[in-house]
């Protein structure tokens, strides 16, 4: 990440240097691409201005703050830079997530394990499936040209979701709710 200061108006000091480029490093806890972070810093009769402008892999951001210190102008600036790299840190993940949640066809699929000792149970793994519409004899088709030993899918017919389970080379075992 480069960070590039400019200051308008009056001589910029180590100190307020240092606080930029600490204050700066801050942002790159959320993301790793970030390519860049220019701050123009400008005093204009008694009030401090801070612009901040950020250029990441895929978008840019811009913040602007003005205070009587400098200092506080530049920790409001890097706050507002932080909620906007919040909300659209959130918006990128959950977009994705909540397009496969809302299709009435994606289900989870849940392996528990219980512990002898305590009787407790252990989520061991998640597998998250889109269930094909499909009729039983498809489903048996699809099963007998793949490799594994079940298939989830949503039954044309019922219209709910079933599992066929592979038992022996010819043997199936529908699974119905």
């Amino acid at each position: 990440m480069q960070i590039t200061i400019t200051a308008r108006r009056f001589e910029l000091t180590n100190a307020i240097r240092d606080y930029v480029e600490q204050s700066c490093e801050r942002l790159g806890k959320y993301f790793d691409h970030i390519i860049n972070i220019h701050v123009i810093l400008t005093l204009e009769n008694s009030r401090n201005i801070v612009e901040m402008s950020m250029h990441a892999s895929r978008f840019n951001l811009q913040s602007e703050s003005e205070e009587m210190d400098m200092y506080l102008a530049l920790d409001t600036a890097v706050d507002k830079m932080e909620a906007q790299i919040k909300k659209l840190k959130d918006k990128v993940t959950d977009h994705q997530k909540k397009s496969v949640m809302k299709d009435p066809n994606f289900f989870h699929s849940n392996l528990f394990e219980t512990s002898k000792e305590r009787n407790e149970k252990k989520m061991v793994k998640t597998k998250r499936v889109q269930a094909e519409i499909m009729s039983v004899s498809d489903a048996i088709d699809a099963l007998s040209q793949k490799d594994k030993p079940y298939m989830i899918f949503k039954n044309v017919e019922t219209d709910k979701i079933n599992v066929l389970v592979k038992t022996d080379a010819d043997q199936y075992r529908l699974i119905e709710p």
